[in-house]
């Protein structure tokens, strides 16, 4: 059956308030044949997104319809794997409310996820330079660098893109932990003179974006992002600085930067 995510727009909405919904939601349900798993809260915007598998869109809606006539402002059909990649398999509380993955406390967990992007500078020279075997060895030792990272950092790695990888983490600050953790990790391999050099992007945002994607921006964003960063470097959108803010970490505002498919200048910074 398919799987959809839906966006409510709702200022001021509380968490009470949303989980008396769900509750509603859980007890019509059946009659469409529809299951709402869990949703999201994000107080600060008020916004609300719920994840369900159902038979079709229609079938979903009429739920919310029915049990208490809040209807989602978009909603879009993904799969499974995808939604794993990007939100992780969470918990739940008791209401049905996501909780953040590795909280201690039962915090919620708002749905924003940081996205990054790792990229091998010069991967196919450096194969024609050092041959497949020494390429693919040192291809080899990257994917191992970025994913103790990104395990550590609590990340979750969405795809290998060929010369790097894609990751998603509930958390700005681990996302910007990580990269300095894999650019940290290739200069103590290598005392400062790494065969390779990596650059990475990063850029967050909400699981429903204007083009009906998951996280579909924000994606291009920050893979836009790590082509921009110099080699060694890693660099964040304006969103991962400020999310970032009280943690620890220090950045060099680079200014705005023209990004092909993004229509306004998007303010970016390097993390120091």
């Amino acid at each position: 059956m398919p799987m959809y995510m839906d966006i409510h727009e709702v200022p001021g909405a509380t968490a009470a308030a949303v989980a008396s919904a769900h509750e509603a939601d859980e007890k019509l349900q059946s009659k469409y044949g529809v299951v709402y798993h869990k949703y999201w809260l994000n107080e600060a915007q008020g916004k609300v997104f719920c994840l369900c598998t159902a038979p079709d869109a229609e079938a979903a809606m009429n739920v919310h319809r029915e049990a208490h006539g809040l209807m989602a402002q978009k909603i879009i059909e993904l799969t499974p794997d995808v939604a794993e990649g990007f939100l992780g398999g969470c918990e739940v509380n008791s209401q049905g409310a996501a909780l953040l993955p590795g909280a201690k406390n039962g915090e919620r967990d708002s749905g924003i996820r940081t996205v990054f992007f790792t990229d091998i500078v010069g991967s196919t020279s450096m194969t024609q330079r050092l041959g497949d075997d020494k390429a693919m060895e040192l291809i080899g030792l990257h994917d191992s660098i970025v994913r103790e990272a990104v395990d550590a950092c609590g990340g979750r790695e969405v795809k290998h893109t060929g010369d790097g990888i894609m990751a998603s983490f509930p958390s700005a600050a681990g996302a910007v932990r990580a990269a300095l953790q894999i650019h940290g990790a290739l200069r103590e391999r290598f005392d400062n003179g790494a065969p390779i050099q990596i650059r990475i992007g990063a850029a967050a945002g909400e699981p429903v974006e204007a083009n009906r994607d998951l996280f579909g921006s924000t994606v291009q964003l920050a893979a836009r992002i790590c082509e921009y960063a110099e080699p060694g470097q890693s660099v964040v959108s304006n969103a991962v600085a400020e999310l970032c803010m009280g943690k620890g970490l220090a950045f060099e505002d680079l200014g705005r930067v023209t990004f092909k498919g993004f229509d306004n200048p998007v303010r970016v910074h390097a993390a120091l």
